[in-house]
Formats: C-alpha cells, sequence, structure tokens
C-alpha cells in the first residue's frame, strides 16, 4: 500500500506544471458551467410565485451592492414539528406554500420530508435559521416558531439603486417574483415595485 502511494506520488510530481494549471482551469470553468445551468434550470422550469417582502432591521445596512430581503415566510410556525427532534441544529425543512386571495404566496405548513402538493400549492425548500430556530437542552428539536433561509435574503443591483430599493422594502412596495422547482430549489426571477417589474434576472 505504501509502495503504491509513493508510486503515485512520483507520477505526479512528473507532471508539467503546465498541465496541472491547465486542468485547475478546466476543473473552474466546468463548476462554473453547472452553476450557470444549474440556475438557469430553476429560473426557465420553476413554478413562479409571487412574495411580499418585509422591513428589516435598519441595522442591516445595504451590503456592497445588494438588497437585504426578508419575506412573510422567513418565520412560519413550526406546527406538528414543534418539539420534535431535528436531525441538526440548522436542519433543512420543507414550507409549503398557497396563493392567497391577492395572489401572494403565504406558508401554510412546514415539515421535515418533502411532501405531495397540489397546484397552485408548492414546496420550497429552506433551512432552519442561526437564531431562534433550535431548541431543548441539546438545541436539537424544532421551537414553536422557525427562522428560515430560502437563498432568496439578497439580490445584486446596479450601483447607487440600493437605498431606493430598500426604502421600497421597509414600506412594503417591494416583492419578488421567485421560481420553484418541484425539488423545492428556488431562485428569485424579478423584482415588482409598486407591482410593476423593475428587475429581471437573466437566464445566464
Amino acid at each position: 500500500m505504501i509502495g503504491l502511494a509513493t508510486s503515485l506520488v512520483k507520477l505526479w510530481q512528473r507532471i508539467p506544471k503546465t498541465v496541472l494549471f491547465a486542468v485547475a482551469v478546466l476543473v473552474q470553468c466546468a463548476l462554473l458551467v453547472l452553476m450557470v445551468a444549474d440556475r438557469m434550470q430553476i429560473l426557465r422550469g420553476g413554478t413562479e410565485i409571487t412574495l411580499q417582502t418585509q422591513p428589516v432591521d435598519p441595522r442591516d445596512l445595504l451590503r456592497g451592492d445588494y438588497v437585504v430581503l426578508s419575506y412573510d415566510i422567513s418565520q412560519v410556525p413550526a406546527g406538528a414539528l414543534a418539539g420534535k427532534p431535528a436531525d441538526a441544529r440548522h436542519p433543512d425543512v420543507f414550507v409549503k406554500l398557497a396563493p392567497n386571495a391577492n395572489g401572494l404566496y403565504e406558508a401554510i405548513s412546514v415539515h421535515a420530508e418533502p411532501v405531495a402538493v397540489t397546484a397552485p400549492q408548492v414546496l420550497i425548500r429552506g433551512r432552519v435559521g442561526s437564531y431562534g430556530g433550535s431548541c431543548g437542552e441539546d438545541r436539537r428539536r424544532f421551537c414553536d416558531k422557525l427562522p428560515i433561509k430560502y437563498g432568496l435574503e439578497s439580490y445584486f443591483v446596479p450601483e447607487g439603486e440600493g437605498k431606493k430599493l430598500e426604502d421600497a422594502r421597509n414600506q412594503q412596495k417591494l416583492r419578488i417574483v421567485a421560481a420553484v422547482l418541484p425539488s423545492g430549489r428556488t431562485a428569485i426571477k424579478r423584482l415588482l415595485l409598486d407591482g410593476e417589474p423593475v428587475y429581471e434576472e437573466p437566464l445566464y
């Protein structure tokens, strides 16, 4: 076994550094292409849902050129999960959403595993947040209310545009349209200001 490891090390050392560099560049390019393709799949094939944003603590300032976003579904009652053991301190959960009379999607239940939904319902995947989501002595039980992050909590904007969107968010005039795949993965597709599209996410 040691001899095999030694042979592999010697073989590695004989490979020209230019070849290793080229392989590293190709691997990085391949990963970037996969990330773009994955996001394009969500945006193109996902079910569109509209979410209402909520005001954010003013201490959460615009960081760089992106806006911090919070939603009605960012804090949901645990329901049947309350007090039950979780598989981690910040477990993944699946939130069932359905549109209300205004067409905005709201949380109707939360689950530790995927559950069946019927249109226009969707199932969105999230992760219980760092504060207030884990209870019990071992911090491995679901609290009565769960702070959940969905990967929709920030949006990059052109330089100088953030303040306008932050003001609109805090006045509850900002909504987002997200695309959701059957697996629960999601991505922001566009921003709506007073109901009108202001930013559209390109497919690639």
